[in-house]
């Protein structure tokens, strides 16, 4: 469903500046895997996604997805395949627009564009049927401005309207990270839920270790521009954060400081 192909990308390349985002990533992700990616600042997790959504274009490389290559598609083209959900509740939806509107435009991400009616009754029984599961009421607020809603509301619209249309890749960005414990665990097991409902294939970067341990059935770390650990279901079962951490010391002789992953521990 995804493969990354020798994937390089250079930021400010030949100036003092110069940074290696990406260095040689190799990553293929089969129908309905669910990877966690985990790593420190600057690791590159961020710049991964910002590759396959299209947002950059790599240096070297190539990037497909269900095995048709869209390394030289643009962004937009790209979101009628691609589900993304950002750390920012912010970033998802148009605030100045209500529920029902921001709904739409999602539906209607991966469909062709007409002159029929943006929504009809059919439709709004389908918004609601699919607020209804996420259990905050937003069913019956339907033409609320989106601004208006709480972070971890926002974020579970986000949620639902990158997932709904059933994109073959989920792209989760911290999705998480901005919410306080108990919007944070609300928004957790709503994607537990759409991810095994759809059975998405599914990229989500953390950097709380034990998010990544428990959601997802593969995990990849990140260090320095490159993927240095790759560990699939059957070993990922037993992996707890202190072997997760003696095996970046392993790999890469020093221990893991980042006070970011460590606090989130």
């Amino acid at each position: 469903m995804l493969r990354l192909e020798q994937i390089n990308k250079i930021f400010n390349e030949g100036t003092p500046d110069e940074k290696i985002a990406l260095d040689e990533i190799n990553l293929e992700l089969k129908q309905g895997d669910f990877v966690t990616i985990i790593g420190s600042n600057g690791a590159g997790k961020s710049t991964l996604m910002n590759m396959i959504s299209g947002a950059l274009v790599p240096d070297i490389g190539e990037v497909l997805i269900a095995d048709k290559n869209v390394t030289k598609q643009p962004e937009y083209k790209r979101s009628q395949l691609i589900g993304r959900v950002f750390q920012d509740p912010m970033a998802g939806t148009a605030p100045s627009m209500t529920i029902e509107e921001n709904l739409a435009m999602a539906f209607s991400r991966n469909k062709k564009r007409g002159l029929k009616k943006g929504i009809d009754k059919k439709r709004r029984e389908f918004f609601k049927e699919s607020l209804e599961a996420l259990h905050l009421n937003l069913e019956n607020r339907l033409n609320a401005k989106v601004g208006l809603l709480s972070g971890g509301e926002r974020q579970a619209l986000s949620l639902l309207m990158a997932t709904f249309t059933q994109p073959s890749i989920l792209l989760l960005d911290e999705h998480t990270a901005a919410l306080d414990p108990s919007r944070a665990e609300l928004i957790t097991n709503l994607t537990k839920q759409l991810v095994e409902k759809y059975q998405l294939t599914t990229l989500m970067v953390t950097h709380n270790m034990q998010q990544a341990l428990d959601l997802g059935n593969r995990l990849i770390m990140m260090d320095k521009g490159q993927i240095i650990l790759q560990v699939d279901e059957g070993q990922k079962k037993d992996l707890t954060i202190d072997k997760l951490m003696a095996e970046f010391q392993r790999i890469r002789g020093e221990k893991l400081v980042d006070d970011k992953t460590l606090l989130s521990v």
